[in-house]
Order: C-alpha cells, then structure tokens, then sequence
C-alpha cells in the first residue's frame, strides 16, 4: 500500500475467516495451466488436481511437477498419474516455487484489503482473481532461469 510519508493509511480490515483453497499448476515455459477451488487441503482434493494436470497435458505428455512439503503433497493417499511426477522442494524454500509468486501477486493485486461478506463470496473473489490472470501473465510470474531448458 502506498501512502505520503508520516501519513497512517487505513486499510478494512476482517477478523472473521473462511477459507477457499486454490490448487494450481502453471507450465512455466507457455503459461498454460491447471485450477481448481476447494473448501479444504487433502489428498484427495490433491488426487483430483493431478488428474486434471495429467489429461490436460494428454497421454504423450509428461508433467514434472514443483512442489513444497505440505501434507496434502506426499501423503501415502495421494493417487499419482503415471505421466506425473512430482518434484518436491527442499524444507522452507518457497523461493524456490514459481507458483508462489502467482499467489502473492493474487493477494496484493485482487484479495487483500476487501471485506468478504460469507464463504461463496470468497469462493468467487478466488475464482474470478484466479480467471484474471492470463497465459502471458502466468508465464511472466512463473518465469525462472532453472525451470528454461537449454538451447
């Protein structure tokens, strides 16, 4: 938030919570991407977002993908399509996940500072910043010299 220094900006503020969980996959190197929003982190909701990675890429495809340590990532429930793998980061290094970026930029650009009058209202604040964000932009917040292959 910018404000003219000395000044105390207000901003609205809830202490009430409902929360909507994004899963989300971007491809780093086009921009296109996989979504899907749930009322709760678990590996089946976890299952379900490697589905649709999976037939999103199709059956010649194979998806390598970026990930923390969460629970709903390694848990032994967790269903794996075989043209997926999953790729988990070090412990604490959420710099190293592109899609971390995304979220941040979420927050500040179309969630943070708003009141949320219940859970659909949330649900649908998610899903339309979510839908804002285009091929070109995902692209551009996901981009890292790690993740580009070699000419």
């Amino acid at each position: 938030m910018w404000a003219e220094r000395g000044s105390r900006p207000e901003a609205v503020k809830q202490t009430e919570y409902d929360w909507v969980y994004l899963y989300a996959s971007v491809n780093p190197l086009t921009g296109a991407s996989s979504a899907m929003l749930a009322p709760t982190v678990n590996a089946a909701y976890m299952s379900e977002h490697l589905r649709m990675v999976s037939t999103a890429a199709g059956p010649d495809a194979h998806v390598v993908l970026v990930l923390d340590g969460a629970g709903w990532h390694v848990a032994k429930a967790l269903a794996v399509p075989a043209n997926v793998t999953l790729l988990p980061l070090p412990p604490y290094s959420p710099k190293l996940n592109p899609v971390e970026r995304v979220w941040g930029y979420m927050r500040q650009r179309y969630l943070s500072c708003r009141i949320y009058r219940n859970y659909d209202h949330v649900f649908d604040a998610a899903a339309e910043a979510w839908n804002r964000l285009d091929a070109d932009r995902l692209k551009s917040l996901c981009a890292t010299s790690w993740l580009t292959p070699a000419n």
